[in-house]
């Protein structure tokens, strides 16, 4: 049994990530922002009440964070994996203008920064938080779920500029983090979920969350010490730069 931290989990893949650690028999302490739209994952942690920790936290917010980390060292004194789901997208369901993040000539920076403080600052604040639980863990992971739009390399068409900028942020942040913590033997990478089919993905995202999910876990099972910075898909292959 494995303990994990996972930010984000009221809905789409951080919740399905939850439903299928929690019915392998791992360990779950599972971050959600807004009780109002946690029922599902409530739900959830009543059933599953010994193996399943609901928590509210605004990875946002550091006294937030804080209470966080409190209520998980009160029940297991390490983490083996963090993995830093919470995020936004550049859509009406997070933003009320949603020009005033994707569209050059109607840019506003309180929405732009909104979006990165909470996809790109927000997840190594949180890593840096509970890293002293991570120390103590077995085999300690931390892992950030990026996009591939945050690929500078890849990046070949305008528009949604924030979002993809706060991943490309993201990824450089794990990818330092990285170099600090290899000594340390902890294994830091970033994972590219596919384009799912969530309240965030659309309905026209090809991949079904189960099968996302499945594969993100069988990639974080998998990572190893040689594949630290990595930035990877949810099949395990390498994505550019």
């Amino acid at each position: 049994m494995r303990r994990y931290l996972v930010t984000g989990a009221s809905r789409g893949i951080g919740l399905e990530l939850v439903r299928q650690l929690v019915e392998r028999g791992d360990r779950v302490f599972a971050g959600y922002r807004d009780p109002a739209t946690a029922g599902r994952l409530l739900g959830l942690a009543a059933d599953k009440h010994n193996r399943l920790t609901a928590i509210m936290m605004d990875v946002t917010d550091a006294p937030s964070i804080d209470s966080a980390h409190g209520e998980v060292a009160r029940n297991v004194d390490a983490l083996d994996v963090l993995i830093n789901n919470a995020g936004v997208g550049s859509d009406s369901r997070d933003f009320d203008d949603v020009p005033a993040t994707r569209d050059f000539g109607h840019l506003e920076a309180g929405p732009m920064l909104r979006l990165i403080h909470t996809n790109s600052v927000a997840p190594i604040i949180v890593a840096q938080r509970f890293m002293d639980l991570l120390r103590r863990g077995n085999g300690p992971k931390v892992v950030s779920i990026s996009s591939i739009v945050g690929s500078i390399a890849s990046k070949d068409y305008g528009g949604d500029q924030t979002y993809s900028a706060s991943k490309a942020a993201l990824n450089m942040f794990m990818r330092s983090l990285s170099s600090d913590l290899r000594e340390e033997g902890i294994i830091v990478a970033v994972l590219h979920p596919g384009w799912v089919r969530t309240d965030m993905g659309g309905p026209n995202g090809p991949v079904p969350v189960e099968e996302s999910a499945e594969g993100l876990i069988k990639v974080i099972d998998g990572l190893t010490i040689d594949q630290t910075g990595g930035f990877l898909d949810y099949r395990g292959h390498a994505l550019p730069w």
